[in-house]
């Protein structure tokens, strides 16, 4: 099969722009921050690192999300998912699991997954519009890693490990 070339003069189609944003392989990662007294989450591919200095980090949240609507000024932690955490995935997803327990770190300036393969701690930067989107920069405030697990990946609108 080739590529064909979209022309969005005459309209977008939103499926295959989906679509071929999905041939970007990414790693899953679940934002965490308290609000209320309430530990709360979401699963969120579109993450980068922005500068080491300052050591800062951005996600971008769904702005019609609670993530989106919450997070504004409160310190959040990124949580790269290991290959194990599939269920975490999908619970911070919105879809439920039911039996799944989520163990909590609370040490740091958030609340964080206890088993990720890699966290970042963060404290309010900036955020940015982003049409249907907002954008969150971070300014990182503690992080480590797990040298000893494989990541989540998400492609083509699909779960993978790495190989």
């Amino acid at each position: 099969m080739t590529a064909q070339l979209q022309d969005v003069s005459s309209g977008l189609d939103a499926r295959e722009l989906r679509n071929t944003f999905g041939n970007f392989a990414t790693g899953v990662t679940v934002v965490t921050y308290e609000h209320e007294g309430q530990v709360l989450g979401a699963t969120v591919n579109s993450f980068t690192s922005v500068s080491m200095e300052p050591a800062l980090v951005l996600v971008s949240l769904m702005r019609s999300s609670k993530a989106g609507q919450l997070l504004d000024g409160r310190p959040f932690a990124i949580n790269i998912l290991n290959d194990a955490q599939h269920a975490t995935a999908l619970q911070f997803a919105g879809k439920p699991q039911d039996g799944h327990a989520i163990e909590w770190n609370l040490d740091g300036e958030a609340p964080r997954l206890a088993d990720s393969l890699a966290w970042f701690t963060c404290r309010p930067w900036r955020q940015y519009d982003g049409g249907d989107h907002v954008l969150v920069v971070g300014e990182v405030a503690g992080f480590g890693h797990r040298p000893d697990a494989e990541p989540l990946v998400f492609y083509r609108g699909g779960w993978r490990a790495v190989s």
